[in-house]
């Protein structure tokens, strides 16, 4: 027979809860998707003809999730096609990066990225029998078929897959020349960019000084002082806008946030251009353009994501060799009620500013994040990020952050992902498990059955429609 994935997968074992969960996924598993955060390479719609390249290219060599699980069981990277900083050798073959991938398919039972490339492989793809070393080729062969054929171009699957909003995460200084390509050529299909400064905020990383000479080219501003810079991040900003952004993104390490003065900020920025900033003055800065960019935001309308305490690039080798990204960012414990008091002390009550606060440590889900948004009007609660994208970090999350914060002072779903097939994978999760939490709230007469319908919408798109201003 055929292979078939559980169609009853992350519901309850309890009979009468799996039936009402059943009822209430029919209603939403079809509604649009709504992608209003993740990393997937315009570049991939930038042309008709654009392919996903091979079965490797689509599943192993761009999803840091695949190769990290691989990496910690000693398959070194190189084996998996990761290009390395210095132009090394790597496998090039990839058949034998396939192979490798099938013999060792089994480290991913159970854990959330099996799930979401299971769901590729056997609803998107059509794959007819689990993944093992003995059919590897084979199924390799078949969805390289499927690659190759018309409906599975990205910008065809792009619509077959219902996907109402994809958003990108870009660089200040990136110019968008991929989604200006698409607008010439009248394809939008609803493709916005995110502006994220971090590179021009981390005055300490070694290639900061050339970061600012790029967004003194783009912007057109001669960036000689923290004024002249702030006023290139506007531009950047507005331009970002212009080409259709909702959203600006911010990858720190802690939430603190601090107003310096005009003068403290100039002499920080002073030191920064002549390569002699401190660690300290870096984190006085970071915690200051916190503050400037909600005051942007306000100005402009922008959303403001907040992610905060993942330690980058843990492993140095993997951060040498093979560079950012590579799987190898580690949680680490936050705190956000004191940090963020200074932003919240100036703008926190502004109905203008829309911050939605990020987190891997779930320790402050209930104790920081759920009261905080249940009292300022300026913030919402993301969802379960990175690690805790998984059927039992969203369980956690519902049970720790809804009870305090209510369901509207939350923002959906997204997906934060490079691995484009994994977009409606991770999406199909989240329906599955918010019905089934809901349908027990419901059992235990907490939530009143004509209500679990509409509260099941609200998660599954109008909740991420909403605090990314898509409504």
């Amino acid at each position: 027979m055929p292979y078939q994935l559980n169609p009853d997968r992350y519901f309850s074992v309890n009979h009468d809860q799996r039936n009402l969960a059943r009822q209430l996924y029919e209603l939403v598993k079809d509604l649009p998707i709504i992608s209003p955060h993740g990393h997937v390479d315009p570049a991939l719609f930038s042309r008709p003809d654009a392919t996903f390249g091979t079965p490797t290219d689509l599943f192993i060599i761009p999803d840091h999730y695949v190769f990290r699980m691989l990496y910690s069981q000693g398959i070194p990277l190189e084996s998996l096609g990761i290009p390395r900083i210095d132009g090394g050798s790597v496998e090039q073959d990839h058949r034998k990066i396939w192979q490798i991938f099938a013999d060792n398919y089994y480290l991913f039972r159970g854990t959330p990225s099996g799930g979401w490339i299971d769901h590729a492989l056997h609803v998107n793809l059509g794959v007819q029998e689990r993944l093992t070393g003995e059919n590897a080729q084979k199924i390799y062969d078949h969805i390289q078929d499927r690659l190759n054929s018309p409906e599975f171009q990205p910008r065809q699957l792009l619509a077959s897959l219902n996907i109402e909003v994809l958003c990108t995460t870009d660089a200040a200084t990136d110019t968008l020349a991929d989604l200006q390509t698409m607008r010439r050529q009248g394809f939008e299909h609803n493709i916005f960019p995110t502006s994220r400064p971090d590179a021009l905020i981390n005055i300490c990383a070694p290639d900061w000084l050339r970061q600012v000479e790029q967004l003194a080219q783009v912007s057109g501003i001669d960036v000689v002082n923290f004024n002249s810079f702030l006023q290139a991040l506007q531009q950047r900003r507005g331009f970002f806008k212009q080409m259709g952004a909702h959203a600006t993104d911010h990858g720190v390490l802690t939430a603190y946030t601090n107003p310096l003065s005009e003068a403290e900020a100039g002499t920080i920025f002073r030191h920064a251009l002549a390569g002699v900033a401190s660690p300290q003055e870096e984190a006085a800065f970071t915690g200051h353009m916190l503050i400037e960019m909600a005051h942007m935001s306000i100005e402009d309308g922008m959303v403001m994501q907040i992610h905060v305490g993942a330690l980058r690039n843990h492993n140095p080798y993997i951060f040498h060799t093979f560079g950012r990204d590579k799987g190898a960012d580690i949680p680490i414990a936050s705190e956000f009620t004191q940090n963020l008091k200074p932003l919240l002390d100036q703008y926190g009550t502004d109905p203008r500013l829309n911050i939605i606060l990020f987190t891997v440590d779930e320790d402050v889900y209930s104790r920081e994040l759920a009261t905080l948004a249940g009292v300022y009007p300026s913030l919402k609660v993301g969802p379960p990020w990175w690690f805790h994208d998984s059927p039992n970090g969203m369980r956690r999350y519902f049970d720790q952050i809804l009870e305090t914060a209510g369901f509207y002072n939350t923002a959906g779903f997204n997906d934060d992902t490079r691995a484009f097939l994994s977009i409606p994978a991770r999406h199909d999760v989240w329906r599955r498990v918010s019905c089934d939490w809901l349908a027990g709230m419901v059992l235990q007469g907490r939530i009143d059955e004509e209500d679990a319908p509409e509260i099941a919408a609200d998660f599954a798109c109008r909740l991420a429609k909403r605090a990314y201003h898509f409504e």
